[in-house]
């Protein structure tokens, strides 16, 4: 036991209480049984990012040490929105959008977790189910007071912008998830750590032992200052492609980077204090320490082979200055070069090319292309971005 808490307490901000963990850990080997940890994730955006990572790679510590995960989509909580971290209040989302968002959810783990040892739960399952005394009921556990309690909610009230009925119902709808399965512990960012507590109370008052809430540390985006965050922009995808997620972690900011590779490495713990303490002596560039760290999470998330294919790419790209010998060639009408860029990807709206191409990001044979009306009508290197090369041939 002594050995899976030391296991367990890396690289955490805080347990409440305190010794909480500990104890858990002891119950559990004194009654034989396997300990239930909860993680919630809302699929309000299709992607999970490296930011969940974080508390992901923690879940698999537990699941290799034989402890129960179960991993609960809030596809009904995500109907009403986190307000957790916002200022006004946030759209809804529809059910159908929630429902796709959550099925990319259920796929997406099982990168990180072993699909045979980790139960997926939806939290629509009891929430459809509940009537509205029992959900009545369910409101009265908690009060006014305390909801205010929270930062967001605090900050809101007191500049007199306003907060719905629902977004209190919130955390409360959260919370009961852990009185439905049982949780023994809940893990989940420092932003949602409001939330955890509010779950450790609802089981008390459904006369259940509190859950241990495991507050986990949050990484910044792309950006250096943010969270990572979907709308944010900022986000390393776990369903990224190889080369685009390379080239994303060769773009994390040096300042941040002993942070990545602290919280995200699968390197042991002497193998990352060895980088992290050549990157404090400035013995090492961190682009080497980037191109390893993206190799790793590559082959991770994809398969060795693609690791080291995204290295060369990037090396070949960026270092040598050259065009990848793999490149595909791509037959197009010629046209007008916003347009040839939306076919080639369509995760781009035009806004997004128009605003590339305003900052000279965009190539066409080494000639910035300055307007996205300008028409491309003979073969050649379409450069979009830092990452994005395509070989193109008209038709």
């Amino acid at each position: 036991m002594t050995d899976d808490f030391e296991v367990l307490s890396q690289n955490i901000e805080k347990v409440i209480p305190e010794n909480g963990l500990k104890k858990k850990l002891e119950t559990a080997k004194n009654e034989k049984r396997q300990l239930i940890i909860k993680l919630g994730a809302d699929p309000s955006a299709p992607d999970i990012h490296f930011g969940h990572l974080v508390v992901l790679k923690k879940l698999k510590e537990f699941q290799e040490l034989g402890h129960k995960v179960i991993f609960i989509i809030g596809d009904f909580t995500g109907m009403i929105g986190d307000p957790t971290g916002k200022n006004e209040t946030r759209k809804r989302l529809d059910k159908e959008t929630v429902k796709k968002n959550a099925d990319t959810y259920a796929k997406q783990v099982f990168k990180i977790l072993d699909k045979e040892k980790t139960q997926i739960r939806f939290n629509s399952e009891w929430f459809e189910k509940i009537s509205i005394y029992d959900f009545l009921a369910l409101s009265s556990k908690y009060t006014v007071a305390r909801m205010l309690e929270r930062n967001d909610f605090q900050k809101r009230y007191s500049g007199n912008k306003p907060i719905s009925i629902l977004e209190f119902l919130y955390p409360l709808v959260q919370g009961y998830d852990s009185v439905e399965i049982k949780a023994d512990i809940e893990l989940g960012g420092t932003d949602q750590e409001f939330n955890l507590l509010v779950g450790r109370t609802l089981q008390e008052r459904y006369e259940q032992e509190p859950q241990i809430a495991m507050v986990m540390p949050i990484i910044e985006g792309l950006d250096g200052k943010q969270k990572m965050s979907k709308s944010l922009g900022n986000y390393i995808g776990l369903n990224d492609e190889p080369n685009d997620m390379f080239g994303k972690i060769m773009s994390i900011p040096d300042e941040i980077l002993p942070k990545y590779i602290k919280l995200l490495s699968f390197r042991s713990p002497d193998e990352k204090d060895k980088i992290l303490s050549q990157l404090k002596e400035g013995v090492i560039n961190p682009r080497d320490i980037k191109m390893d760290f993206g190799e790793e999470m590559v082959s991770f998330l994809y398969n060795e082979e693609l690791g080291k294919s995204a290295k060369s790419n990037f090396i070949t790209q960026f270092v040598k200055k050259d065009i990848p010998n793999d490149i595909r060639t791509t037959l197009i009408d010629s046209g007008k070069a916003i347009d040839i860029i939306q076919s080639l990807d369509n995760t781009l709206s035009k806004g997004e090319i128009k605003r590339l191409i305003k900052q000279n990001a965009v190539k066409f044979n080494n000639e910035i292309i300055k307007d996205g009306f300008d028409n491309i009508s003979e073969n050649g290197i379409l450069k979009i971005g830092k990452r994005k090369i395509f070989k193109l041939k008209i038709k």
